[in-house]
């Protein structure tokens, strides 16, 4: 049985690719790093193994991973999901905040690939899936911490996925429009409105149709797909 591994999986997209992915059949486990009620409901809900672990600190990340692979022997696909965001004018963003979005989203997604890598280089296969953002690939505006490291996200799926191709390991991002999660939490019914207004398809993504696709990339359908970059955004931008 193929299993699957979800950074960030308590809520918002890293819950729906839980969920996704359970129910297609996978083994499925995934980090949380503080929404304890609402992983032990995925719990409940999937069948899923949860495992508290701060993506920002490699030997929690390790000792996770390690976890995982006892339980469940390998890993064939990662979902890299796990993510902050802060809306800010640079001038106001502090040294700990830049540090915090560069090492939840960035690094974050470094330390488990970096765990994870080894069990795949030896079975000569895997999948891993990067959540990125449309912000990684056109900037957004009061966004620039967020926008960097979803930048840099790309930038190292790219290099991965040359670097991983000859062990058999395939590496792609999504990079998701304006989606339904607790990083909209700051904007306000008049925002949301507008900027559904601004999505020719007339509405915002929603944490399901990012699963779909991460789902997709780490099927048989994808088999000759890697170091692209997919923008399910309903063409509010087209890169």
């Amino acid at each position: 049985m193929r299993t699957v591994l979800v950074t960030g999986g308590s809520r918002g997209i890293g819950a729906a690719c839980v969920r996704a992915f359970a129910q297609a059949g996978w083994r499925t486990a995934f980090l949380y790093r503080a929404s304890q009620a609402e992983a032990r409901a995925l719990v409940a809900e999937t069948g899923a193994l949860a495992l508290k672990a701060d993506v920002g600190v490699s030997t929690e990340v390790n000792e996770a991973v390690q976890a995982v692979l006892n339980d469940f022997s390998h890993i064939d696909a990662l979902v890299n999901n796990a993510g902050v965001s802060l809306t800010r004018q640079i001038q106001d963003t502090t040294d700990e905040e830049w540090r915090q979005v560069l090492n939840v989203n960035l690094t974050g997604a470094f330390y488990v690939t970096r765990a994870v890598l080894p069990s795949m280089i030896s079975r000569k296969a895997g999948r891993i899936v990067n959540v990125s953002s449309i912000w990684g690939l056109v900037g957004g505006s009061m966004e620039v911490a967020y926008s960097a490291a979803k930048a840099g996200l790309i930038g190292f799926t790219k290099a991965l996925a040359k670097e991983e191709g000859p062990s058999g390991i395939a590496v792609n991002a999504l990079a998701p429009g304006a989606t339904r999660t607790d990083m909209l939490s700051e904007y306000d019914d008049d925002a949301i409105a507008a900027l559904e207004q601004e999505t020719p398809l007339g509405r915002l993504c929603e944490p399901e149709d990012i699963a779909r696709w991460a789902l997709w990339l780490c099927g048989d359908g994808a088999a000759m797909l890697t170091g692209q970059v997919i923008s399910p955004n309903g063409g509010m931008v087209i890169p």
